[in-house]
């Protein structure tokens, strides 16, 4: 699994660089932790660990949490390393994945591929001994689901990529259920649901921003073949079937007035900054100035917000007896 020799630069005077220097072992770590995207990851745990305090009535066992966060880990590294070893090509052509390990030839792609496998196995050997086989199964589902699916099959090829795709990242929540009750229920697949619509509009906005970095990488995110009116409305629409949702889980899980609250207020949020956005598009407004960028961030905290409360809210109904 090892890097390339070349370390990209130029001279303090401008010139290309001399003979290549081996990397050091910082570099050497540095690469292959971006390949596995963690701030992607990041995202994943946001919403594994919230489920685990439902499904367990409050605080889950340790070493079952550990366990499922490591091996999880392991599990979206793994899927996310493959994609960078598959998309090297498109992600030299975008500014925002130009500076990933693969696209800068900092990794062979023999290296990212022989890591993604390594996590890959390891992560699932371990769920399957440590954790148990339903977790295990899920996870494997997850990783091939990425990679084959989303990555091979629609990502180049269909705008709706990023709907069915996104499928895959919505797994943690049934791999954290699964984890502690080695089983599946209604109000996991409630939260699969919430995280499945929510994963278009946060991705399409920030595809909106970076545009024409899709358009030349030949990716047909839907803001490249679509209208901002059009995107916009999808993002409304989503919007709304998220919010809903969110709200569905209140008597499927039997939460509490706390969690319901929550669910509605930030709901009520993210749809009233969908419409915001149509509307802005609807007046005329067009590129930077629609400031799609802000409901990007919004949407991230929104999944964060609600996946607090789905934690604290099992804590609350134990408190209240």
């Amino acid at each position: 699994m090892a890097l390339t020799n070349r370390v990209p630069g130029t001279t303090p005077d401008g010139h290309e660089p001399g003979p290549p220097r081996r990397a050091t072992t910082g570099e050497y770590v540095k690469a292959y932790v971006a390949l596995s995207k963690p701030r992607v990851i990041e995202l994943l745990l946001i919403t594994t660990i919230p489920v685990m305090f439902v499904a367990a009535g409050g605080v889950p066992p340790l070493w079952t949490a550990v366990a499922t966060l490591l091996f999880g880990t392991m599990s979206a590294a793994s899927a996310n390393a493959m994609n960078c070893y598959i998309d090297r090509d498109i992600d030299r052509e975008m500014r925002r994945t130009r500076q990933r390990p693969g696209a800068m030839d900092l990794v062979t792609p023999r290296g990212a591929l022989t890591y993604g496998l390594v996590l890959a196995v390891g992560s699932t050997v371990g769920f399957a001994l440590l954790v148990n086989l339903l977790s295990a199964a899920l996870s494997v589902f997850a990783i091939l689901f990425y990679i084959f699916v989303y990555t091979l099959l629609l990502k180049r090829r269909t705008a709706q990529n990023v709907v069915w795709g996104g499928i895959a990242g919505c797994m943690p929540v049934l791999i954290g259920w699964a984890a502690v009750t080695d089983s599946l229920d209604w109000a996991p697949f409630v939260l699969f649901l919430v995280v499945f619509f929510w994963t278009p509009p946060h991705t399409w906005t920030l595809a909106m921003r970076y545009r024409e970095d899709y358009a030349q990488a030949k990716v047909p995110m839907l803001p490249v073949v679509a209208s901002d009116r059009r995107v916009l409305l999808e993002c409304v629409l989503y919007s709304w079937a998220t919010a809903v949702v969110s709200v569905v889980f209140w008597p499927v899980a039997g939460t509490t007035w706390f969690y319901g609250a929550v669910a509605v207020a930030l709901g009520a949020l993210l749809v009233f900054q969908a419409h915001r956005l149509l509307s802005r598009s609807r007046a005329g407004v067009t590129g930077a100035q629609l400031k799609t960028m802000g409901f990007f961030h919004l949407s991230n905290a929104y999944l964060a917000l609600l996946f607090v409360a789905v934690t604290v809210d099992p804590l609350i109904a134990n408190a209240l007896g």
